[in-house]
């Protein structure tokens, strides 16, 4: 359905988090929803809009749904784990099903029911090429040439993993902004502080590209983990703790599988007021 459309009729959502990392989810299926960027940051303002770290839409696709997702700032992204998720977990509600085969730009994801409340997706493979995160020029991902060293990790995304002795010491705020636009990410980079605390556990603390801090982000866990095994400091399934609670990731053969809970917060309409405001 044309923007302008939808500015007559309103805008149905619904707004779910996983561990805090919150989202609007539009589900376009039935009729298709043109939402640009304009429109994205005018829905993600936490004052003027509704407030989100991402924005998903829910598309017909090959599969059981084609999932598209915009930051906060109104750019893309071809990845958003969380949102997968949360997104599986409600069409699971909706048809009764207990696996899922979505589609992204990141290619084909499948999800499955946990038990206990839980969702798993498959990620797939990590891209680990420098070529494929993408980095600016050739270069071994392993320990980047970046003061502490940190580890490139592609997860349909770009992400540049620390490790740090005390994720709690970092400031934050200013350290992911800087690193966010570091030249060598052409494509900008979520950044992730990565604190082990043993084998299999690991304290982690997110700044997305385009959003901020983030309570939660499941493509930087994925990486985190991947970027944890590569370097000898765990091994491939562990336990992630983040700001918002814990998600559990399982590097496979068949890809990064990340198994959390999810939450339907509400389902509400934008109303065409406020559509027409954004232009």
């Amino acid at each position: 359905m044309p923007a302008m459309a939808q500015q007559t009729t309103g805008m149905t959502f619904m707004k779910m988090h996983g561990l805090g990392n919150d989202f609007v989810v539009v589900d376009a299926r039935a009729h298709p929803v043109d939402v640009t960027a304009a429109l994205a940051r005018g829905i993600a303002h936490r004052h003027f809009g509704v407030g989100f770290d991402q924005l998903a839409l829910i598309e017909q696709g090959k599969g059981d749904a084609h999932l598209v997702f915009l930051n906060a700032d109104g750019s893309t992204s071809a990845a958003c784990g969380n949102a997968t998720r949360c997104i599986a977990r409600h069409l699971m509600d909706e048809t009764g099903k207990t696996e899922l085969h979505l589609t992204t730009d990141r290619g084909d994801l499948y999800a499955r029911d946990a038990g206990n409340g839980l969702t798993s997706v498959n990620m797939g493979a990590p891209q680990l090429l420098w070529h494929e995160i993408p980095l600016a020029e050739e270069m071994d991902t392993l320990e980047l040439p970046i003061e502490g060293g940190p580890t490139a990790t592609g997860m349909g995304n770009p992400h540049c993993t620390f490790f740090v002795a005390d994720a709690e010491a970092i400031p934050l705020a200013e350290f992911g902004a800087r690193y966010e636009l570091h030249p060598l990410y052409p494509q900008r980079t979520n950044v992730q502080v990565a604190q082990v605390i043993g084998p299999d556990h690991i304290r982690m603390r997110v700044w997305e590209r385009g959003v901020g801090i983030t309570l939660a982000s499941g493509s930087s866990s994925c990486a985190t983990a991947v970027a944890a095994a590569r370097r000898g400091l765990t091994g491939r399934k562990v336990q992630i703790d983040l700001d918002g609670g814990t998600l559990w990731i399982d590097w496979r053969d068949d890809g990064v599988w990340m198994t959390g809970p999810t939450m339907h917060v509400f389902s509400a309409t934008l109303t065409p007021e406020f559509l027409a405001s954004l232009g």
